[in-house]
């Protein structure tokens, strides 16, 4: 189906007080046969009969997904990676697998410390304690299953390279899956 981007976020509490974990995502990537909804695989009932493949789809592996969470709460570099590790788990809830030609790129960033461009002598940094991570990492992977959601269900049915058509999710089909719950 079509992807695009799309974004969502979280606020959880760590360590006593609240943060906000965003995700933006840039997702063109995936298999329909893989599509998850709430755990479900849900492609097949959103087949070719709903919503017609490309004349040439491309292979089922092709594609890519560029993940970037921010969060305020305050990290250091090596939790920024953990937390980026994290978008993974939202990206297998959707149904993505990370195949072996898929471009996958996940980044985080924290705007938990600043630092005075006119600052003369070094700044002492604040960091969550490691064992308090759990609700950020929580909310990343909530948070990047919603954006990647939020990118398909906002996409317009486009024509491409050479006449290419690359529909979007059926949103009504879709609507009758969650309603089936």
């Amino acid at each position: 189906f079509k992807g695009g981007i799309g974004t969502s976020s979280r606020v959880v509490n760590a360590a006593g007080a609240p943060y906000t974990v965003g995700a933006l995502v840039q997702a063109n990537y995936g298999s329909r046969d893989l599509l998850r909804l709430d755990g479900r695989r849900v492609g097949h009932v959103l087949g070719a009969d709903v919503a017609p493949l490309a004349e040439e789809p491309l292979a089922a592996d092709a594609g890519s997904i560029i993940v970037v969470l921010a969060t305020d709460a305050p990290l250091l570099a090596d939790q920024c990676k953990r937390l980026a590790q994290r978008a993974t788990v939202g990206v297998a809830r959707v149904g993505g697998v990370g195949s072996d030609s898929s471009g996958d790129i996940f980044l985080a960033f924290s705007t938990g410390n600043s630092v005075a461009e006119d600052a003369e002598a070094p700044v002492p940094l604040l960091a969550l304690p490691h064992h308090e991570m759990t609700p950020l990492f929580e909310a990343a992977a909530e948070a990047v299953e919603e954006a990647i959601w939020n990118a398909m269900c906002m996409a317009h049915t486009t024509t491409g390279h050479l006449g290419r058509v690359v529909h979007a999710v059926p949103l009504d089909a879709l609507g009758a899956i969650v309603e089936l719950d």
